[in-house]
């Protein structure tokens, strides 16, 4: 259940990670933050949750269904259930922590939003609720990200949002991160950062985590009143680990219940220190302790401590670290990390679209993709997050399926 206010204002730390390894221009909008944080969404000042439940419920559509995947459920011999995360407006989870994060911008005064995105569903949140709450918006986007998530790109630029591609390094999440907070640190007086994963300086990890927990709190109550008790298994894809914390939170105390934290393997697991590449996003499963991003947590990193290009076929897994209480909580025993690789996720992609009529995202098709390959025993009853739906991810679906023989595969032929 979740914890007490008093315990989790605690929170800059969880074991040997988090923290705040920033700046020192950057303390005062982080102590600004900090305080805001324990105000409004902790202690509920002015009645800032009150508003925020209010307006994820009208505005986003929550609570989204905990739904039963009939042939799935066929297909694996477990009661598969899916929290149904696509079905939030927007088209993920991300809407959660952006609606809250902007809101709590309006009550702390600033004028401006700013923010990074990997796959696009960060920022096209964020700019969805800048819209809906009539506040200025700019989305920093690597340029790989870009070209390879042009409607996401076009759904923040119809929202309102200026997208600022980032040309730097490889064009991907992490460098989209880095010029995020290069913003933040020359305009912190006006400017809030929302961050989109429970990535960052404290209090981020913790906050984000707190906006996702509607997730854990819905399931925990559609799981009891629709199979008369909590699950045996909670599955969810892992790149900052957003999603994940999310669903996972209001079930940490219970020892019944295992967590599974899905990392993208991408090609290999192996590692190119020569060249500082890894062919994966797996920083749980692979990666050691380092600071990246303001925190101290798990990365992939090589001898010197450089950070090392990380791979994955989806956008919001491709990234070379991950949050600073998940990977407390592998390294405590609590959350199972493990991995599938690209061909995996995309054949559990083609698989829930044909078989439940679902196109998930690719981030989610790595969760699935866990069903198909583990040999553990899962239970009788598992839950996996559906984090967003695959609309963004079609035209990588296609150029990534053409390049493999994919047993469930539909014709590509007619591309031809």
């Amino acid at each position: 259940m979740p914890e007490s206010n008093s315990k989790r204002r605690s929170e800059r730390k969880f074991g040997d990670y988090g923290g705040q390894y920033v700046p020192e221009a950057l303390m005062p909008a982080i102590e600004e933050l900090t305080d805001a944080y324990e105000r409004y969404v902790l202690d509920n000042e002015d009645g800032f949750m009150d508003e925020f439940r209010e307006r994820i419920r009208d505005f986003g559509g929550r609570p989204t269904p905990l739904q039963r995947a009939d042939n799935l459920s066929e297909r694996y011999g477990s009661d598969v259930y899916l929290k149904r995360e696509d079905l939030l407006h927007g088209g993920a989870h991300k809407l959660n922590n952006a609606l809250g994060q902007v809101l709590l911008a309006k009550y702390m005064g600033k004028e401006r939003i700013i923010a990074e995105t990997g796959a696009g569903q960060h920022g096209t949140a964020t700019a969805m609720a800048a819209a809906h709450l009539d506040m200025p918006c700019e989305i920093y986007m690597g340029r790989r990200d870009v070209n390879r998530q042009r409607p996401n790109v076009f759904r923040m630029r119809i929202n309102g949002a200026a997208v600022n591609p980032v040309d730097i390094g490889r064009g991907t999440l992490k460098e989209a991160i880095s010029e995020t907070m290069r913003d933040w640190a020359t305009t912190v007086e006006t400017t809030h950062y929302v961050i989109g994963s429970v990535v960052g300086p404290a209090p981020f990890p913790a906050m984000v985590r707190d906006f996702h927990r509607v997730i854990a709190e819905e399931t925990r109550r559609q799981a009891e009143e629709q199979y008369g008790r909590l699950p045996d298994a909670v599955v969810a894809c892992a790149g900052g680990g957003s999603n994940t914390m999310g669903i996972f939170s209001d079930f940490v105390g219970d020892e019944g219940v295992s967590l599974y934290a899905v990392e993208a393997g991408g090609s290999s697991l192996s590692v190119d220190e020569e060249r500082g590449v890894a062919p994966n996003s797996a920083s749980l499963s692979t990666g050691s302790e380092g600071v990246l991003h303001g925190a101290r947590t798990k990365l992939l990193q090589d001898g010197d401590g450089q950070i090392m290009e990380s791979h994955s076929v989806s956008s919001g897994l491709d990234y070379a670290g991950v949050g600073p209480e998940l990977a407390y909580l592998v390294d405590e025993g609590r959350v199972n990390a493990v991995n599938v690789d690209d061909d995996a996720a995309l054949e559990a992609f083609h698989r829930l679209s044909q078989d439940e009529g679902i196109i998930p995202a690719l981030e989610t098709a790595h969760a699935l993709a866990f069903l198909e390959e583990t040999d553990e025993d899962l239970g009788e009853f598992v839950v996996v997050n559906v984090s967003g739906r695959g609309d963004k991810d079609l035209e990588a679906a296609i150029e990534e399926t053409e390049k493999r023989d994919l047993p469930n595969a539909p014709d590509m032929g007619v591309f031809e």
